[in-house]
């Protein structure tokens, strides 16, 4: 057609061909248009996969370390160990981050944050989601003086030393809350938007987060109230904005006071010895 040779390319020696048109790339889509059902049952089948992979490394780990490293527990006795548990579980979030990522590069072809509503923030933007976070964990703590504990909770007794509460607090602040985020306010969020609404996103996320921690919090049932409503928070916050960026700012946040609190508590210092 004559509209198409102002587009042909000479070539040595006077021959004329057709340029060579590279494949476009891949449409950026919404995470619910992305992220579906199927996501969530690979994502539920290769988590007890990791679990176990994850509990393997660790004890190997121990085993060949401590020869070394001079540990008296024995490696059957440090699987009960804050540390040892603390360390599987970064492992664990570890391999389910991977495990998203490759989904999303090879399987949906999208870039992984993107696709999982990330946008990137303003210093502006970060500061006030982490002021944010800080105000709900000081709405929290006024929750929790109204309605003290009743009895203690498994969560407490994992704050048994100095070194570990540290190691817990940073494990709270730093990988907890991204993770965390990425599964709940990003692949489930899509998948539940996509199937039933935005509406239902909020609820059904805050409700499964809540119940994430009822291991940590059995018999404190104030505590598990309080982090419905935070849940309900984030979930707010992902739906409202349209963006992961938010939930997981405000988590950080959220988490960093809470862990400032507790570093000045007198449980701390009774923890550490003080």
């Amino acid at each position: 057609m004559l509209g198409d040779t102002e587009n042909l390319v000479p070539e040595a020696g006077g021959a004329i061909t057709a340029p060579l048109h590279p494949c476009p790339p891949s449409p950026i889509l919404l995470p619910r248009e992305i992220w579906k059902l199927r996501d969530l049952v690979l994502f539920l089948a290769f988590v007890p996969f990791a679990l176990v992979v994850s509990k393997l490394i660790v004890l190997v780990g121990y085993a060949v370390l401590r020869p070394f490293t001079g540990w008296q527990v024995k490696v059957e006795a440090a699987q009960t160990g804050t540390v040892f548990m603390l360390v599987q579980q970064c492992i664990l979030y570890a391999f389910a981050l991977a495990f998203l990522f490759l989904l999303a590069k090879l399987q949906h072809q999208q870039p992984f944050w993107k696709s999982l509503g990330w946008k990137n923030p303003g210093a502006k933007q970060v500061a006030g989601y982490l002021a944010g976070g800080a105000a709900l964990a000081v709405a929290t703590s006024w929750g929790l003086w109204l309605f003290p504990d009743t009895q203690a909770f498994p969560l407490e007794k994992l704050f048994d030393s100095r070194a570990t509460s540290y190691a817990l607090g940073a494990f709270a602040i730093s990988f907890a809350p991204i993770i965390e985020e990425v599964v709940f306010r990003g692949l489930l969020f899509a998948i539940v938007e996509g199937a039933l609404g935005l509406r239902f996103a909020v609820l059904i996320t805050a409700l499964l987060f809540a119940g994430l921690h009822i291991q940590e919090y059995w018999h404190a049932w104030n505590h598990l109230a309080l982090i419905l409503g935070v849940g309900i928070v984030f979930s707010l916050a992902r739906g409202m904005t349209g963006s992961l960026t938010p939930s997981i700012i405000l988590h950080i946040g959220y988490n960093a006071l809470l862990m400032t609190g507790f570093f000045t508590s007198q449980h701390f210092r009774a923890a550490s010895g003080f």
